[in-house]
């Protein structure tokens, strides 16, 4: 892993006080969307299918610093939607990191900037810029010319000012292990970023594109041949090593979807970000009203080919936590 110092050591104390209260379910990091409306049209996202009165709201930064406060979370997400748009975004974020959260702004970075003066570089703050492939590739997958320019452009931008910024990458079943390599190695050697998260493409059920989305045979068979000859090691993910593991189909784990909650302007979601079961207005009434045992690979169709992290990071750091051979693996890698 990647993680900064100050940063594991954080989460490895947060997640030991939970162990040690014994508690079963606490989150790990919430998936804040405080909007849905975005400036882009992604083939695979349908965030922005939601009715037109939903996507003119924006959530007010005390609900969201509300929900945060009662779940505890130490990590933060805040995705959407294009949280850019957020007219109090950079209030938001600043008081998040006044509670010393570890805030992670998910973007397509066009605009970045136009707001970047609104934001001061924190080790409790990055960002989190959204890039699917080199610039053909990802160009295709946000449905619009030049995105990829502008987005290498902000990143660069964001490094110049002393911002650390990570990148979050989805493949699909037309990506190749030679696609994943080529733009994993770009981020790494030639862009530089401080982390990048992969996920496999899950099948969103209100995404315009539903022909592209990976099975399980297909993602272990991507990535194991992507990871080899070292590539794994040599680039800095922000996974734990049994996350690759279990992309890599040598380990599989049971989802955790409690471990990252999803909470937007329609409620604490459940199961997660993914999939729309109802919402709660409460995190415990979430935690305390699901039944978490009839979801994951094997249990619900809809899971059938989900290896997203958000239900299986959670799975691989509860495992990892409860390894010690697992656990110094993690500090090695």
């Amino acid at each position: 892993m990647t993680m900064p110092l100050r940063q594991s050591l954080r989460i490895g104390a947060y997640l030991m006080r939970q162990k040690l209260a014994s508690k079963d379910k606490f989150p790990l990091l919430v998936e804040l969307e405080p909007l849905f409306a975005c400036n882009l049209k992604c083939a695979g996202c349908g965030k922005i299918q939601q009715p037109h009165d939903v996507l003119k709201q924006r959530m007010p930064v005390e609900q969201a610093l509300a929900a945060i406060e009662e779940c505890g979370a130490p990590m933060i997400s805040i995705a959407g939607g294009e949280p850019l748009m957020h007219p109090q975004i950079d209030v938001l974020v600043a008081e998040l990191i006044k509670r010393k959260k570890f805030v992670f702004l998910c973007t397509n970075a066009l605009l970045i900037p136009r707001k970047i003066d609104k934001f001061t570089p924190s080790r409790y703050f990055a960002w989190a810029v959204h890039i699917d492939g080199l610039a053909e590739r990802h160009d295709a997958s946000v449905c619009k010319e030049g995105v990829f320019d502008e987005a290498v452009a902000a990143v660069r931008e964001c490094q110049r000012r002393g911002f650390r910024v990570t990148t979050n990458t989805t493949f699909f079943n037309t990506d190749t292990p030679q696609t994943v390599i080529d733009v994993l190695s770009y981020l790494n050697d030639d862009l530089k970023v401080d982390e990048m998260m992969i996920s496999p493409a899950y099948a969103y059920e209100k995404a315009p594109d539903q022909e592209h989305f990976l099975g399980v045979t297909e993602t272990r068979e991507l990535f194991r041949k992507a990871f080899a000859n070292g590539n794994r090691k040599r680039w800095r993910l922000n996974h734990s090593p049994l996350f690759l593991d279990f992309l890599e189909g040598k380990a599989d784990f049971s989802c955790t979807a409690w471990g990252i909650p999803s909470y937007s302007l329609l409620g604490w979601q459940r199961p997660c970000y993914l999939m729309s079961d109802g919402y709660t207005k409460t995190y415990r009434e979430l935690i305390e009203t699901t039944d978490w045992d009839a979801y994951g690979r094997g249990k619900d169709a809809r899971c059938a080919n989900c290896m997203a992290h958000c239900g299986y990071e959670p799975s691989a750091v509860l495992a990892t936590m409860g390894s010690l051979r697992a656990s110094l693996r993690a500090i090695r890698e």
